[in-house]
């Protein structure tokens, strides 16, 4: 792309949802993508606040699967601390949190200042995709612009600052609902950008999106074997994908990758998902993909699992995707996307990756967020709920031999933005000015 604009880019290691987000964006990225809570030089004091955070929102994540008191004290979490307003009234919203009271207490003690003095060293714009980098930024007077990447499909009162109808940030939305959303937080209208969710560029191949429409092809093959869909649906097909995309007959296995997420949370689901299709995978009819991310203990777990099914030394069969670095591991995924069939994942950020054109099996929502999430997957068809893991070999291939899985990737394709990294890029260099320019989204 020519005349790319450089910015900060900065990300949080809260999950992977922020991470993953801003990894797209890491050609605009001046100096790299840089971690908020965890970069070179932080102050100790600062970094024990986020620390102190994420310590005990992973804990709380995987309290949630302990028999008994998990799923009370999770639920209690969730509605004081991550809840979201029903939509309907529309209504003004803009009343501060506690929570958001909180963080400001913090601010005035000076947390996020020597980050925000730093960038100021260079009169550039900033991009985050954790809300918080983007509260210091215009509290401790970052001279630029301050541009927040939404991740989610709604979104709680976090996402806005302190004096929300006085802000200056400016907002990208993945969906219309994150859109309006913030305009009931208080936010003016024209601070918010529609841009979609930020999908990686490798797995999307430009405007023309040789690379999506081809793996989309060879992934209808794998997911309508009885030609289900494809009779059906001919004329969709010819309109949106090259002549001969979609070939009669792939060699490769049926993929599925499956995802935890930064918590590790439903890692067993992985476990109960080999064991079920252990003779379709030892066949070499079915791949598994069992995401581990940048967690050894989950890299350990999943070890184990493939190493107990006799799986773990054929890597056309079964593959741990993980590394010490998060770089090294999106790369790995957004690789392994590419020859992926099924996401099997919670409704997470990965949820837009619906977007690729891949139908997601959804594992159960963690927090209010995945629900909203699970709601949007649902309404656009490219989601659809897990059934019992035990007895995937069974409901699976009901599902391959009605074509479903081939219809919710192409729904998925034909919804859900493609474009949001390539818009965010085009709004920072200033090419696109409005949010009138953009495309309507779902």
């Amino acid at each position: 792309m020519q005349n790319r604009k450089k910015a900060w880019v900065i990300a949080v290691t809260m999950g992977y949802g922020h991470q993953r987000a801003a990894y797209p964006l890491k050609d605009i990225a001046h100096e790299g993508i840089i971690t908020a809570n965890d970069y070179p030089g932080i102050p100790k004091k600062d970094q024990r606040v986020w620390k102190q955070s994420r310590s005990f929102y992973e804990f709380i994540s995987r309290l949630k699967h302990i028999p008994l008191i998990g799923e009370g004290i999770f639920d209690f979490y969730d509605k004081h601390f991550q809840s979201i307003d029903p939509f309907y009234p529309r209504r003004d919203l803009s009343e501060a949190s506690f929570q958001i009271k909180q963080m400001y207490r913090l601010m005035r003690n000076g947390w996020g200042k020597h980050l925000i003095d730093y960038l100021n060293h260079e009169n550039i714009p900033m991009v985050t995709t954790f809300f918080v980098p983007a509260f210091f930024a215009e509290f401790h007077n970052f001279k630029n612009e301050i541009y927040v990447v939404a991740t989610d499909t709604d979104i709680s009162r976090t996402w806005a600052p302190l004096e929300s109808k006085k802000s200056r940030i400016k907002y990208f939305a993945p969906t219309r609902r994150a859109l309006k959303r913030l305009q009931e937080y208080g936010i003016r209208e024209e601070n918010i950008f529609l841009t979609g969710f930020p999908l990686p560029k490798e797995n999307v191949g430009g405007k023309k999106m040789n690379v999506l429409k081809s793996a989309l092809g060879k992934r209808i093959c794998k997911l309508d074997p009885k030609y289900i869909y494809q009779k059906k649906y001919e004329k969709t097909i010819l309109d949106n994908l090259p002549a001969g995309c979609v070939p009669k007959h792939l060699e490769r296995p049926l993929t599925i990758t499956f995802a935890v997420g930064g918590a590790g949370a439903q890692r067993e689901i992985g476990e109960t998902i080999v064991k079920s299709l252990h003779k379709h995978i030892a066949q070499g009819q079915v791949k598994i993909n069992l995401v581990a991310g940048v967690r050894n203990e989950i890299y350990k777990f999943f070890e184990k699992v493939l190493r107990d099914n006799n799986l773990l030394k054929d890597k056309s069969k079964a593959e741990i995707i993980y590394s010490v670095s998060f770089h090294n591991y999106i790369d790995q995924f957004n690789k392994a996307l590419l020859e992926t069939d099924i996401l099997w994942t919670k409704p997470s950020e990965l949820s837009f990756y619906c977007g690729l054109g891949i139908p997601i099996i959804m594992a159960p929502p963690i927090g209010a967020q995945e629900h909203f999430n699970h709601s949007w997957l649902e309404t656009i068809n490219a989601g659809k709920d897990q059934l019992d893991p035990k007895y995937t070999h069974q409901w699976l291939f009901d599902w391959l031999d009605s074509g479903w899985l081939a219809e919710a990737a192409m729904e998925g394709f034909l919804d859900a933005e493609k474009f949001g990294t390539y818009n965010v890029e085009s709004i920072i260099s200033g090419r696109i000015k409005k949010a009138a320019e953009l495309p309507q989204l779902v």
